[in-house]
């Protein structure tokens, strides 16, 4: 497995270096993991894009000095800070019919890392959680989500841990969801300094590596 760490010099570069790491573990059939915290933004889903009230969201988002992207990906609006962390685990060996065995591999790897730090979670988000899913962590509140996007080549597990500043997460992401029309309680977001683990990304990013790339 290549394991990748630390972030390009814009945003733009930064999604490219993404498409080009998982471009590369297709051309090479070797596993990548990418490990970084994102810049500061709100990163809409496809299915916020489609809503009537996107264009308000994204003027919420900007006003709060979180510049606003559009993913590939469906889903709802994540919030980045600088140190929240993004997780991409490309597999072009996978058995890209086994998506529920995937998740749940992920979710124990990533589970795994948060108590090697000293956070205890359990699988699921409380009502109203940002990005809400099925595959989520959470302690006091949501702390990570999981999501897939399976091509013919390769199976890509993508995931976000807040690391801290969940307040500021939470007060971008209020005013966003309500444009968007999507109910959201600010107190559903949780992180991992919060929940009486460490608040610094390299810490947790080094424990979410070592987790995810132990491939037995």
């Amino acid at each position: 497995m290549r394991v990748f760490r630390g972030r390009a010099d814009t945003i733009a570069d930064d999604r490219k270096r993404t498409a080009e790491i998982v471009g590369t573990a297709v051309e090479t059939s070797t596993p990548a993991l990418r490990v970084w915290s994102p810049h500061r933004q709100v990163a809409f889903g496809r299915r916020d894009v489609r809503v009537d009230g996107y264009d308000t969201a994204v003027r919420a988002a900007e006003q709060r000095n979180f510049p606003a992207i559009e993913r590939d990906v469906g889903g709802r609006a994540v919030a980045y800070t600088g140190s929240t962390l993004a997780v991409v685990f490309a597999d072009p060996a996978a058995d890209r019919t086994a998506i529920q065995a995937r998740y749940e591999t992920a979710t124990d790897r990533l589970a795994g890392a948060l108590a090697s730090v000293g956070v205890d979670t359990d699988e699921g988000e409380p009502p109203d959680s940002f990005c809400p899913g099925t595959h989520s962590l959470q302690a006091t509140g949501k702390i990570a989500g999981l999501a897939q996007r399976v091509r013919r080549d390769v199976a890509i597990t993508a995931g976000i841990v807040v690391v801290s500043d969940h307040a500021t997460i939470a007060s971008v992401l209020a005013p966003v969801y309500d444009a968007l029309g999507v109910p959201f309680d600010p107190d559903s977001v949780d992180s991992v300094e919060r929940a009486g683990g460490p608040g610094d990304p390299q810490r947790v990013g080094d424990a979410v590596v070592a987790a995810f790339a132990d491939d037995p």
